[in-house]
Protein backbone atom coordinates (compact mmCIF):
# COMPACT_ATOMS: atom_id res chain seq x y z
CA UNK A 1 0.00 0.00 0.00
CA UNK A 2 2.68 2.79 1.00
CA UNK A 3 4.60 1.80 -2.52
CA UNK A 4 1.39 2.47 -4.51
CA UNK A 5 1.07 5.48 -2.38
CA UNK A 6 4.62 6.63 -3.51
CA UNK A 7 3.76 5.73 -7.32
CA UNK A 8 0.75 7.78 -6.98
CA UNK A 9 2.38 10.85 -5.42
CA UNK A 10 5.21 10.14 -7.68
CA UNK A 11 2.82 10.70 -11.36
CA UNK A 12 0.92 13.36 -9.66
CA UNK A 13 4.38 15.64 -9.26
CA UNK A 14 5.47 14.54 -12.53
CA UNK A 15 2.10 15.69 -13.82
CA UNK A 16 1.71 19.05 -11.91
CA UNK A 17 5.47 19.82 -13.67
CA UNK A 18 5.24 18.66 -17.16
CA UNK A 19 4.78 21.18 -19.95
CA UNK A 20 1.16 21.43 -20.41
CA UNK A 21 0.47 22.24 -16.60
CA UNK A 22 3.52 24.34 -16.18
CA UNK A 23 3.17 28.32 -16.73
CA UNK A 24 3.48 29.66 -20.47
CA UNK A 25 7.18 30.23 -20.93
CA UNK A 26 8.40 33.90 -20.51
CA UNK A 27 10.06 35.26 -24.11
CA UNK A 28 13.63 35.58 -22.24
CA UNK A 29 15.75 35.14 -19.29
CA UNK A 30 15.29 37.46 -16.03
CA UNK A 31 16.69 40.05 -16.69
CA UNK A 32 16.40 41.47 -13.13
CA UNK A 33 18.99 38.91 -11.90
CA UNK A 34 21.49 40.57 -14.52
CA UNK A 35 24.81 42.61 -12.30
CA UNK A 36 24.78 44.75 -15.46
CA UNK A 37 21.64 45.98 -15.07
CA UNK A 38 21.58 46.73 -11.26
CA UNK A 39 24.26 49.25 -11.41
CA UNK A 40 23.36 53.37 -11.30
CA UNK A 41 22.02 54.47 -14.99
CA UNK A 42 22.18 58.38 -15.78
CA UNK A 43 21.32 57.78 -19.62
CA UNK A 44 19.54 55.62 -22.31
CA UNK A 45 23.11 55.45 -23.99
CA UNK A 46 24.34 53.73 -20.51
CA UNK A 47 21.79 50.91 -20.29
CA UNK A 48 22.51 50.50 -24.21
CA UNK A 49 26.03 50.04 -23.54
CA UNK A 50 25.05 47.51 -20.43
CA UNK A 51 22.96 45.74 -23.10
CA UNK A 52 25.30 45.32 -25.65
CA UNK A 53 27.77 44.00 -22.75
CA UNK A 54 26.11 41.07 -23.73
CA UNK A 55 24.27 40.90 -26.65
CA UNK A 56 27.36 42.05 -28.83
CA UNK A 57 25.71 41.35 -32.09
CA UNK A 58 22.80 43.13 -31.97
CA UNK A 59 23.86 46.88 -32.67
CA UNK A 60 25.90 45.65 -35.30
CA UNK A 61 22.66 43.94 -36.46
CA UNK A 62 20.44 47.07 -35.71
CA UNK A 63 22.66 49.06 -37.31
CA UNK A 64 21.62 47.59 -40.74
CA UNK A 65 17.64 48.01 -40.28
CA UNK A 66 15.43 50.75 -41.80
CA UNK A 67 14.62 51.34 -38.16
CA UNK A 68 17.80 52.80 -37.39
CA UNK A 69 18.82 54.17 -40.83
CA UNK A 70 15.05 55.48 -41.71
CA UNK A 71 16.07 53.92 -45.41
CA UNK A 72 14.59 51.48 -47.45
CA UNK A 73 17.26 48.74 -47.46
CA UNK A 74 15.86 47.35 -50.80
CA UNK A 75 16.37 50.88 -53.08
CA UNK A 76 20.17 50.64 -53.10
CA UNK A 77 20.81 54.12 -53.57
CA UNK A 78 19.18 54.87 -50.31
CA UNK A 79 17.28 57.53 -51.54
CA UNK A 80 14.05 55.67 -50.34
CA UNK A 81 13.04 56.68 -46.89
CA UNK A 82 12.48 59.00 -44.49
CA UNK A 83 15.96 59.85 -43.85
CA UNK A 84 16.47 60.02 -48.05
CA UNK A 85 14.22 61.34 -50.42
CA UNK A 86 10.98 60.05 -50.08
CA UNK A 87 7.93 61.78 -48.47
CA UNK A 88 4.01 61.84 -47.84
CA UNK A 89 1.33 64.32 -47.57
CA UNK A 90 1.25 64.09 -43.83
CA UNK A 91 4.09 66.29 -42.25
CA UNK A 92 5.72 66.18 -45.05
CA UNK A 93 9.43 65.08 -44.55
CA UNK A 94 12.44 64.59 -41.93
CA UNK A 95 14.62 67.43 -43.19
CA UNK A 96 15.14 70.29 -40.35
CA UNK A 97 12.42 68.73 -38.54
CA UNK A 98 14.53 65.73 -37.11
CA UNK A 99 14.25 67.08 -33.48
CA UNK A 100 10.43 66.22 -34.35
CA UNK A 101 10.01 63.53 -36.08
CA UNK A 102 13.12 61.44 -34.56
CA UNK A 103 10.61 60.84 -31.20
CA UNK A 104 9.85 57.86 -33.03
CA UNK A 105 13.06 56.74 -34.03
CA UNK A 106 14.91 53.55 -32.07
CA UNK A 107 17.42 55.98 -31.14
CA UNK A 108 18.75 58.66 -28.79
CA UNK A 109 20.23 62.39 -29.93
CA UNK A 110 19.01 62.54 -33.56
CA UNK A 111 18.34 66.00 -33.59
CA UNK A 112 20.09 67.23 -36.88
CA UNK A 113 22.84 65.95 -39.49
CA UNK A 114 25.67 65.49 -36.87
CA UNK A 115 23.81 62.70 -35.61
CA UNK A 116 26.55 59.96 -35.27
CA UNK A 117 24.51 56.48 -36.47
CA UNK A 118 28.14 54.52 -36.22
CA UNK A 119 27.92 54.64 -32.34
CA UNK A 120 25.83 51.55 -30.78
CA UNK A 121 25.64 53.32 -27.68
CA UNK A 122 22.74 55.96 -29.29
CA UNK A 123 20.77 52.58 -29.98
CA UNK A 124 17.33 52.82 -28.00
CA UNK A 125 16.83 49.14 -26.98
CA UNK A 126 14.10 50.10 -24.18
CA UNK A 127 11.41 51.35 -27.05
CA UNK A 128 11.41 47.95 -28.49
CA UNK A 129 11.66 45.39 -25.18
CA UNK A 130 10.99 47.24 -22.15
CA UNK A 131 7.74 46.10 -20.13
CA UNK A 132 6.83 48.54 -17.37
CA UNK A 133 4.79 51.11 -19.79
CA UNK A 134 6.41 53.57 -17.77
CA UNK A 135 8.80 54.29 -20.53
CA UNK A 136 8.48 57.55 -22.66
CA UNK A 137 10.20 59.57 -24.85
CA UNK A 138 9.69 63.28 -25.31
CA UNK A 139 7.86 64.46 -28.21
CA UNK A 140 10.36 67.15 -29.24
CA UNK A 141 13.72 65.62 -27.85
CA UNK A 142 14.98 64.04 -30.87
CA UNK A 143 14.44 60.59 -29.03
CA UNK A 144 15.42 61.37 -25.99
CA UNK A 145 13.29 61.10 -22.45
CA UNK A 146 13.15 64.20 -20.08
CA UNK A 147 15.27 63.89 -16.59
CA UNK A 148 13.07 65.46 -14.92
CA UNK A 149 9.11 66.29 -14.92
CA UNK A 150 8.00 67.77 -17.59
CA UNK A 151 4.60 69.05 -19.22
CA UNK A 152 4.48 68.81 -22.66
CA UNK A 153 2.30 72.03 -23.92
CA UNK A 154 0.79 71.26 -26.77
CA UNK A 155 -1.44 68.58 -25.07
CA UNK A 156 -0.77 69.12 -21.03
CA UNK A 157 0.40 65.96 -21.19
CA UNK A 158 2.96 65.09 -17.79
CA UNK A 159 6.53 63.15 -18.93
CA UNK A 160 8.53 62.04 -16.16
CA UNK A 161 11.93 60.66 -16.18
CA UNK A 162 12.67 56.82 -16.18
CA UNK A 163 13.53 54.58 -13.44
CA UNK A 164 16.07 53.26 -15.60
CA UNK A 165 16.95 49.86 -13.51
CA UNK A 166 12.99 48.82 -13.87
CA UNK A 167 12.57 49.71 -17.68
CA UNK A 168 16.19 48.10 -18.04
CA UNK A 169 15.54 44.81 -15.81
CA UNK A 170 12.24 44.24 -17.66
CA UNK A 171 13.28 43.57 -21.32
CA UNK A 172 11.31 40.78 -23.22
CA UNK A 173 10.49 40.05 -26.34
CA UNK A 174 8.63 43.13 -28.25
CA UNK A 175 4.75 43.20 -27.23
CA UNK A 176 2.17 45.31 -28.92
CA UNK A 177 2.51 47.96 -27.02
CA UNK A 178 6.16 48.68 -28.08
CA UNK A 179 5.14 48.63 -31.58
CA UNK A 180 2.14 50.73 -31.34
CA UNK A 181 3.74 53.33 -28.72
CA UNK A 182 5.31 54.74 -32.43
CA UNK A 183 3.10 52.62 -35.00
CA UNK A 184 -0.01 53.24 -33.89
CA UNK A 185 0.38 57.17 -33.39
CA UNK A 186 2.69 57.90 -37.13
CA UNK A 187 1.68 61.42 -38.02
CA UNK A 188 1.98 63.06 -34.69
CA UNK A 189 -1.42 61.89 -33.26
CA UNK A 190 -3.53 58.59 -32.40
CA UNK A 191 -4.65 56.84 -35.66
CA UNK A 192 -3.81 60.06 -37.77
CA UNK A 193 -1.52 58.11 -40.52
CA UNK A 194 -2.70 54.12 -41.10
CA UNK A 195 -6.27 53.78 -40.56
CA UNK A 196 -5.72 50.70 -39.77
CA UNK A 197 -3.18 50.88 -36.74
CA UNK A 198 -4.44 53.21 -33.65
CA UNK A 199 -4.32 53.06 -29.36
CA UNK A 200 -7.88 50.83 -29.60
CA UNK A 201 -5.51 47.86 -30.75
CA UNK A 202 -3.55 48.14 -27.20
CA UNK A 203 -6.58 46.19 -25.70
CA UNK A 204 -9.16 45.35 -29.05
CA UNK A 205 -12.21 43.08 -28.44
CA UNK A 206 -12.82 40.21 -31.34
CA UNK A 207 -14.98 42.26 -33.17
CA UNK A 208 -12.20 44.65 -33.83
CA UNK A 209 -9.25 42.26 -34.72
CA UNK A 210 -9.70 38.57 -34.04
CA UNK A 211 -5.95 38.24 -34.50
CA UNK A 212 -5.00 40.70 -31.85
CA UNK A 213 -8.15 40.46 -29.58
CA UNK A 214 -7.18 38.05 -26.17
CA UNK A 215 -10.33 36.57 -26.88
CA UNK A 216 -8.86 35.48 -30.25
CA UNK A 217 -5.19 34.83 -31.44
CA UNK A 218 -4.05 37.35 -28.58
CA UNK A 219 -1.48 38.14 -31.19
CA UNK A 220 1.66 40.31 -30.61
CA UNK A 221 3.06 42.15 -33.76
CA UNK A 222 5.94 40.13 -34.07
CA UNK A 223 3.88 37.04 -34.21
CA UNK A 224 3.45 37.92 -38.19
CA UNK A 225 5.80 40.52 -38.67
CA UNK A 226 8.68 38.03 -38.24
CA UNK A 227 12.37 39.07 -37.15
CA UNK A 228 15.48 37.60 -38.40
CA UNK A 229 18.77 39.62 -37.12
CA UNK A 230 16.44 42.67 -35.93
CA UNK A 231 15.28 42.58 -39.81
CA UNK A 232 11.36 42.80 -39.11
CA UNK A 233 9.26 41.52 -42.22
CA UNK A 234 7.25 44.08 -43.79
CA UNK A 235 9.77 46.53 -43.19
CA UNK A 236 9.75 48.63 -47.07
CA UNK A 237 7.13 48.30 -50.37
CA UNK A 238 10.09 48.52 -52.51
CA UNK A 239 9.54 45.17 -53.12
CA UNK A 240 6.92 42.17 -51.81
CA UNK A 241 6.99 41.31 -48.26
CA UNK A 242 5.83 37.89 -49.51
CA UNK A 243 7.20 36.67 -53.13
CA UNK A 244 5.43 33.67 -53.40
CA UNK A 245 2.05 32.67 -52.29
CA UNK A 246 3.00 29.82 -50.16
CA UNK A 247 1.47 28.06 -46.76
CA UNK A 248 3.69 26.91 -44.00
CA UNK A 249 2.84 23.40 -44.70
CA UNK A 250 4.04 23.89 -48.42
CA UNK A 251 7.30 25.57 -47.11
CA UNK A 252 7.88 26.03 -43.37
CA UNK A 253 10.36 28.33 -44.26
CA UNK A 254 7.49 31.24 -45.38
CA UNK A 255 7.05 34.21 -44.46
CA UNK A 256 4.47 34.58 -42.18
CA UNK A 257 3.41 38.29 -42.72
CA UNK A 258 0.73 36.48 -45.34
CA UNK A 259 -2.70 35.35 -44.83
CA UNK A 260 -2.02 32.16 -46.89
CA UNK A 261 1.27 31.50 -44.42
CA UNK A 262 -1.21 30.44 -41.91
CA UNK A 263 -4.69 29.99 -43.70
CA UNK A 264 -3.49 28.45 -47.16
CA UNK A 265 -4.69 28.87 -50.49
CA UNK A 266 -8.27 27.34 -49.71
CA UNK A 267 -9.14 28.36 -46.45
CA UNK A 268 -12.73 27.70 -46.66
CA UNK A 269 -13.86 24.55 -45.56
CA UNK A 270 -15.12 22.03 -47.60
CA UNK A 271 -16.11 22.86 -51.61
CA UNK A 272 -16.72 26.61 -50.94
CA UNK A 273 -17.15 29.02 -54.14
CA UNK A 274 -15.32 31.30 -52.09
CA UNK A 275 -11.85 29.55 -52.38
CA UNK A 276 -12.36 30.56 -56.48
CA UNK A 277 -11.29 34.54 -55.63
CA UNK A 278 -8.02 33.71 -53.54
CA UNK A 279 -6.25 33.72 -56.85
CA UNK A 280 -8.09 37.42 -57.81
CA UNK A 281 -8.61 38.85 -54.42
CA UNK A 282 -6.49 39.48 -51.35
CA UNK A 283 -8.16 38.15 -48.02
CA UNK A 284 -7.90 41.37 -46.63
CA UNK A 285 -10.40 42.53 -49.26
CA UNK A 286 -13.37 40.79 -47.80
CA UNK A 287 -12.55 40.39 -44.07
CA UNK A 288 -11.61 44.24 -43.56
CA UNK A 289 -15.36 45.68 -44.02
CA UNK A 290 -13.86 48.70 -42.96
CA UNK A 291 -11.50 50.39 -41.39
CA UNK A 292 -10.67 52.47 -38.15
CA UNK A 293 -13.85 50.82 -36.92
CA UNK A 294 -12.37 50.99 -32.76
CA UNK A 295 -13.41 54.67 -31.99
CA UNK A 296 -10.27 56.40 -33.23
CA UNK A 297 -11.07 58.41 -36.08
CA UNK A 298 -8.30 58.14 -38.75
CA UNK A 299 -7.20 62.06 -41.20
CA UNK A 300 -8.88 61.90 -44.78
CA UNK A 301 -7.45 65.11 -45.82
CA UNK A 302 -4.47 67.27 -45.27
CA UNK A 303 -4.87 70.54 -46.87
CA UNK A 304 -1.61 72.90 -46.29
CA UNK A 305 -2.80 75.90 -48.77
CA UNK A 306 -5.29 77.13 -45.88
CA UNK A 307 -2.45 77.52 -42.95
CA UNK A 308 -1.23 80.54 -41.69
CA UNK A 309 -4.74 82.26 -40.84
CA UNK A 310 -4.15 84.15 -38.10
CA UNK A 311 -6.59 85.79 -35.10
CA UNK A 312 -5.55 88.48 -33.16
CA UNK A 313 -2.41 87.85 -34.65
CA UNK A 314 -2.54 84.61 -33.15
CA UNK A 315 -2.50 81.01 -34.24
CA UNK A 316 -5.83 78.87 -33.55
CA UNK A 317 -7.66 76.25 -33.75
CA UNK A 318 -11.37 75.22 -34.83
CA UNK A 319 -12.30 71.70 -33.29
CA UNK A 320 -14.67 69.33 -35.03
CA UNK A 321 -17.50 66.50 -34.16
CA UNK A 322 -14.86 64.03 -33.77
CA UNK A 323 -12.97 65.33 -31.12
CA UNK A 324 -10.05 66.11 -33.72
CA UNK A 325 -9.57 70.02 -34.94
CA UNK A 326 -10.70 70.66 -38.40
CA UNK A 327 -8.73 73.88 -39.10
CA UNK A 328 -4.85 74.42 -37.44
CA UNK A 329 -3.33 77.77 -38.17
CA UNK A 330 0.15 76.09 -38.49
CA UNK A 331 -1.01 72.75 -40.82
CA UNK A 332 -4.05 74.52 -42.52
CA UNK A 333 -7.73 71.89 -42.81
CA UNK A 334 -8.57 68.82 -41.91
CA UNK A 335 -10.76 66.20 -42.54
CA UNK A 336 -11.57 63.09 -40.30
CA UNK A 337 -13.74 60.29 -40.68
CA UNK A 338 -14.14 56.61 -38.80
CA UNK A 339 -15.36 53.65 -40.12
CA UNK A 340 -14.37 54.40 -43.35
CA UNK A 341 -14.76 52.03 -46.81
CA UNK A 342 -11.54 51.29 -48.00
CA UNK A 343 -10.42 52.14 -51.72
CA UNK A 344 -9.52 48.79 -53.89
CA UNK A 345 -6.81 48.57 -56.08
CA UNK A 346 -4.58 45.63 -58.04
CA UNK A 347 -1.91 45.53 -55.56
CA UNK A 348 1.42 42.76 -55.56
CA UNK A 349 3.09 44.37 -53.01
CA UNK A 350 4.97 46.78 -54.07
CA UNK A 351 4.30 50.74 -53.99
CA UNK A 352 6.41 53.13 -55.56
CA UNK A 353 7.37 56.91 -54.62
CA UNK A 354 7.74 60.36 -55.95
CA UNK A 355 11.02 61.95 -55.11
CA UNK A 356 11.54 65.20 -54.49
CA UNK A 357 13.89 65.04 -57.19
CA UNK A 358 11.64 64.31 -59.50
CA UNK A 359 9.48 66.67 -62.26
CA UNK A 360 5.63 66.40 -61.15
CA UNK A 361 2.98 68.06 -63.48
CA UNK A 362 0.64 70.39 -60.89
CA UNK A 363 -2.22 69.92 -63.32
CA UNK A 364 -2.63 66.41 -62.04
CA UNK A 365 -3.20 64.73 -58.80
CA UNK A 366 0.28 64.06 -57.61
CA UNK A 367 1.30 60.45 -56.06
CA UNK A 368 3.42 60.76 -53.50
CA UNK A 369 3.42 56.82 -53.82
CA UNK A 370 1.62 54.85 -55.91
CA UNK A 371 1.08 51.58 -57.84
CA UNK A 372 1.99 50.56 -61.02
CA UNK A 373 0.51 46.92 -60.34
CA UNK A 374 -1.32 45.23 -63.73
CA UNK A 375 -4.24 42.95 -63.21
CA UNK A 376 -2.40 40.42 -65.68
CA UNK A 377 0.58 40.01 -62.79
CA UNK A 378 0.50 36.91 -61.65
CA UNK A 379 0.61 38.35 -57.86
CA UNK A 380 -1.87 40.99 -58.46
CA UNK A 381 -4.34 40.82 -56.21
CA UNK A 382 -7.25 43.14 -55.69
CA UNK A 383 -6.03 44.93 -52.24
CA UNK A 384 -8.32 47.18 -49.55
CA UNK A 385 -6.26 50.85 -49.36
CA UNK A 386 -6.69 53.92 -47.14
CA UNK A 387 -6.09 57.16 -49.60
CA UNK A 388 -5.12 60.22 -47.95
CA UNK A 389 -5.68 63.09 -49.52
CA UNK A 390 -3.75 66.21 -49.23
CA UNK A 391 -3.17 69.52 -50.66
CA UNK A 392 1.15 70.35 -50.38
CA UNK A 393 3.40 73.27 -51.35
CA UNK A 394 5.83 72.46 -53.93
CA UNK A 395 8.18 74.47 -55.83
CA UNK A 396 6.03 76.01 -58.88
CA UNK A 397 8.53 76.91 -61.07
CA UNK A 398 10.85 73.69 -60.81
CA UNK A 399 7.75 71.83 -60.95
CA UNK A 400 9.36 69.64 -58.09
CA UNK A 401 7.83 68.87 -54.62
CA UNK A 402 9.72 70.39 -51.33
CA UNK A 403 11.11 69.75 -48.00
CA UNK A 404 9.82 72.72 -45.59
CA UNK A 405 11.24 73.33 -42.62
CA UNK A 406 8.41 73.10 -40.01
CA UNK A 407 9.31 72.68 -36.21
CA UNK A 408 11.63 75.05 -34.17
CA UNK A 409 11.35 78.26 -32.12
CA UNK A 410 10.47 81.30 -33.18
CA UNK A 411 13.24 83.18 -35.83
CA UNK A 412 14.28 79.46 -37.40
CA UNK A 413 12.42 80.22 -40.57
CA UNK A 414 10.32 77.02 -39.05
CA UNK A 415 7.13 77.63 -40.61
CA UNK A 416 4.77 76.56 -37.46
CA UNK A 417 6.58 79.29 -35.55
CA UNK A 418 7.41 82.27 -38.39
CA UNK A 419 4.63 81.08 -41.24
CA UNK A 420 6.69 81.77 -43.91
CA UNK A 421 6.48 79.49 -46.54
CA UNK A 422 9.49 80.67 -48.90
CA UNK A 423 11.86 80.92 -45.98
CA UNK A 424 10.56 77.37 -44.40
CA UNK A 425 11.09 75.55 -47.80
CA UNK A 426 14.65 77.49 -48.74
CA UNK A 427 15.86 76.24 -45.15
CA UNK A 428 14.42 72.09 -45.87
CA UNK A 429 15.79 72.06 -49.40
CA UNK A 430 19.76 73.89 -48.37
CA UNK A 431 19.74 71.03 -45.74
CA UNK A 432 19.53 68.34 -48.78
CA UNK A 433 21.58 70.38 -51.17
CA UNK A 434 18.49 70.60 -53.16
CA UNK A 435 17.24 73.55 -55.48
CA UNK A 436 14.81 75.92 -54.47
CA UNK A 437 13.37 78.82 -57.13
CA UNK A 438 12.00 80.92 -54.54
CA UNK A 439 8.10 80.18 -56.18
CA UNK A 440 5.79 78.61 -54.01
CA UNK A 441 2.55 76.81 -55.26
CA UNK A 442 0.32 73.78 -54.04
CA UNK A 443 -0.76 70.67 -55.42
CA UNK A 444 -3.00 68.21 -54.96
CA UNK A 445 -1.67 64.86 -53.97
CA UNK A 446 -2.67 61.02 -52.62
CA UNK A 447 -0.85 58.86 -50.16
CA UNK A 448 -2.11 55.35 -49.87
CA UNK A 449 -1.45 52.61 -47.29
CA UNK A 450 -2.52 48.99 -47.52
CA UNK A 451 -5.16 47.72 -45.16
CA UNK A 452 -4.24 44.75 -43.49
CA UNK A 453 -5.23 45.16 -39.89
CA UNK A 454 -8.51 45.04 -37.96
CA UNK A 455 -9.48 41.62 -39.53
CA UNK A 456 -13.05 41.37 -38.46
CA UNK A 457 -14.68 38.20 -37.06
CA UNK A 458 -15.84 35.90 -40.38
CA UNK A 459 -19.42 36.98 -40.23
CA UNK A 460 -18.67 40.48 -40.86
CA UNK A 461 -16.84 39.71 -43.74
CA UNK A 462 -18.55 40.70 -46.64
CA UNK A 463 -21.28 39.34 -48.67
CA UNK A 464 -20.93 38.73 -52.36
CA UNK A 465 -23.38 41.52 -52.67
CA UNK A 466 -21.17 43.68 -51.98
CA UNK A 467 -19.37 43.61 -54.98
CA UNK A 468 -21.72 41.24 -57.48
CA UNK A 469 -23.98 44.10 -58.01
CA UNK A 470 -24.49 46.49 -60.80
CA UNK A 471 -24.96 49.33 -58.86
CA UNK A 472 -23.08 50.78 -55.66
CA UNK A 473 -20.43 47.51 -55.84
CA UNK A 474 -17.02 47.98 -53.95
CA UNK A 475 -15.52 47.04 -56.85
CA UNK A 476 -16.56 49.58 -59.57
CA UNK A 477 -13.32 51.09 -60.12
CA UNK A 478 -11.39 47.09 -60.80
CA UNK A 479 -10.89 47.12 -64.20
CA UNK A 480 -8.95 44.21 -66.00
CA UNK A 481 -11.31 41.34 -64.43
CA UNK A 482 -15.26 40.12 -65.21
CA UNK A 483 -17.12 40.71 -61.88
CA UNK A 484 -20.71 38.75 -62.55
CA UNK A 485 -23.22 40.63 -61.20
CA UNK A 486 -21.31 43.90 -61.51
CA UNK A 487 -20.72 43.39 -64.99
CA UNK A 488 -24.13 42.54 -66.64
CA UNK A 489 -25.30 43.79 -69.73
CA UNK A 490 -22.03 44.32 -71.34
CA UNK A 491 -21.19 42.16 -74.74
CA UNK A 492 -20.01 39.25 -72.52
CA UNK A 493 -23.44 38.89 -70.75
CA UNK A 494 -25.24 39.16 -73.98
CA UNK A 495 -22.98 36.70 -75.16
CA UNK A 496 -23.41 34.23 -72.57
CA UNK A 497 -27.26 34.80 -72.58
CA UNK A 498 -27.37 33.67 -75.85
CA UNK A 499 -25.33 30.58 -75.25
CA UNK A 500 -27.96 30.08 -72.31
CA UNK A 501 -31.00 30.51 -75.01
CA UNK A 502 -29.35 28.46 -77.50
CA UNK A 503 -28.28 25.36 -74.88
CA UNK A 504 -32.17 25.72 -73.71
CA UNK A 505 -33.11 25.31 -77.07
CA UNK A 506 -30.83 22.26 -77.54
CA UNK A 507 -32.16 20.50 -74.22
CA UNK A 508 -36.00 21.29 -75.41
CA UNK A 509 -35.18 20.18 -79.23
CA UNK A 510 -33.74 17.13 -77.63
CA UNK A 511 -36.65 16.41 -75.56
CA UNK A 512 -39.11 16.57 -78.21
CA UNK A 513 -37.07 14.38 -80.81
CA UNK A 514 -36.58 11.86 -77.42
CA UNK A 515 -40.52 12.08 -76.69
CA UNK A 516 -41.11 11.53 -80.40
CA UNK A 517 -38.96 8.43 -80.47
CA UNK A 518 -40.59 6.91 -77.80
CA UNK A 519 -44.25 7.82 -78.77
CA UNK A 520 -43.42 5.77 -82.80
CA UNK A 521 -42.44 3.04 -80.39
CA UNK A 522 -45.97 2.33 -78.91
Amino acid sequence: MKKKNCIWLLAFVLAMTAPGWAAAPVSTADHSRFEQLKKEFASGPEVTQACLSCHNEAGSQFMETIHWTWICPESGDGKLGKAGLSMNNYCISIPENEARCTSCHAGYGWKDDSFDFSKEENIDCLVCHEQTGTYKKYPTAAGNPVTKPTRFPATGELFEPPDWNAVAQSVAKPERANCGTCHFYGGGGDGVKHGDLDSSLFYPPRELDVHMSEDGGGFACVRCHTTVAHRISGRCYQTPAVEEHKSLIEDDLASRISCIACHGNSPHAGISKLNDHTDKVACQTCHIPSYARGGVPTKMLWDWSEAGKLKDGKPYKVPGDLGRPVYDSQKGVFEWAKNVIPEYAWFKGVIRNTLVTDTIDPDTVIGVNYLDTKPQDPNARIYPFKVHRGIQPYDAKLNTLVFPKLFGPKGSGAYWSDFDWVTSIEKGMASRDLPFSGEVGFVESTFLYPITHMVAPKDQALSCSDCHIREGSRLAGISGVYIPGRDSGGPLSVGGWILTALALMGVGLHACLRMAGLGGKK
